[in-house]
């Protein structure tokens, strides 16, 4: 058998492209051998790649696109137009490479840390929640068949939701807080659950608004929470668990100060001016915009919930108040 012959029946060496040679016996001259232009173009390839090829050339009834032969074992590539990506993280949110990690991590070790030596126990929410939690309106009363009742906040939020309908059509969003989350696992439980209950998170949080200095729209929120405790000792055991945090961190107290609301008061104040108690809601939530918008919107928004001049004066002196006695 020639060279040729044999190097045309293997693939590993007839698709070199060092050209090919025969030789003659009597000289051992170099005869240089003319290689068909396909087999060039067919480098590293085996008959079966090139028989793909050439069948995906024609079109239908084995003719080719111009119909006669085609030079060409392939098409043309198709060159696709990149689309640019924006490397930032999306508005409102943040990255946290090691450096920042590092700082994370500190602080939510001391949240951690200061949370479990007044006793609490680590729960979690999922961070997508019905949309329904948080658009119920204030003030509804939810009550176990055990020897407590409670009421739960169930907030009517202000701020906009990050909310959407999934694929399943299910009204969803992201949460904003973590209160709604924690009513609805305490309704869940029900009776399972043994009081007093302390519980804390350090939960991963949405709002879309309008971004401040140090408020994105991604944040972590560090919720400290106890139920069945009627009295003011709750309160007391968290303002504690607060100023343990600040020492820790070494905060002080000309740093910071506590400011301590009470609904109670708030309730008694309203009543005072005969203010139905189905507007209590109302109220708490336009009283919460205090010192994020102009007091003479705020009294707009008092006023547009069917309060007296006369009431919603009173109410603001009250909440300026900065002193227990004066306040009895």
């Amino acid at each position: 058998m020639s060279p040729l012959s044999s190097s045309l029946l293997n693939p590993r060496l007839s698709f070199s492209l060092k050209p090919l040679f025969l030789f003659s016996q009597s000289s051992f001259a170099p005869r240089k051998f003319q290689i068909p232009r396909q087999f060039v173009s067919a480098k590293r390839k085996t008959f079966s790649a090139l028989a793909s090829e050439q069948s995906s050339a024609t079109d239908n009834g084995g003719r080719s696109g111009g119909g006669g032969r085609s030079g060409a074992l392939s098409p043309s590539p198709v060159v696709e137009e990149v689309q640019r990506i924006d490397v930032n993280p999306p508005k409102g949110t943040r990255d946290f490479p090691p450096e920042d990690m590092r700082l994370r991590t500190w602080l939510f070790n001391h949240f951690r840390e200061v949370s479990r030596l007044f006793g609490f126990e680590e729960v979690d929410y999922p961070v997508l929640e019905s949309e329904v939690l948080f658009i119920r309106k204030a003030g509804e009363e939810i009550r176990d068949q055990t020897k407590f009742s409670m009421t739960v906040a169930v907030f009517h939020f202000y701020v906009q939701l990050y909310c959407f309908e999934d694929r399943g059509n299910r009204r969803v969003a992201l949460r904003p807080e973590l209160t709604p989350s924690l009513a609805r696992l305490v309704i869940q439980k029900g009776k399972s659950l043994s009081l007093p209950l302390k519980w804390f998170a350090i939960g991963q949080c949405w709002r879309y608004e309008r971004m401040t200095r140090g408020r994105r729209r991604e944040h972590y929120q560090w919720n400290m929470d106890i139920l069945g405790l009627p009295e003011v000792t709750a309160e007391a055991e968290l303002i504690s668990s607060i100023v343990a945090f600040f020492k820790r961190i070494g905060i002080t107290e000309s740093d910071v100060g506590f400011k301590v609301s009470s609904r109670k008061v708030l309730q008694e104040v309203l009543r005072c001016y005969s203010v139905p108690e189905n507007l209590f809601g109302k109220v708490c939530i336009i009283i919460d915009k205090i010192e994020k918008i102009p007091i003479d919107e705020i009294k707009r928004e008092l006023n547009a919930t069917g309060l007296s001049e006369e009431a919603i004066e009173e109410l603001l002196q009250v909440l300026s108040i900065k002193s227990l006695t004066k306040l009895e």
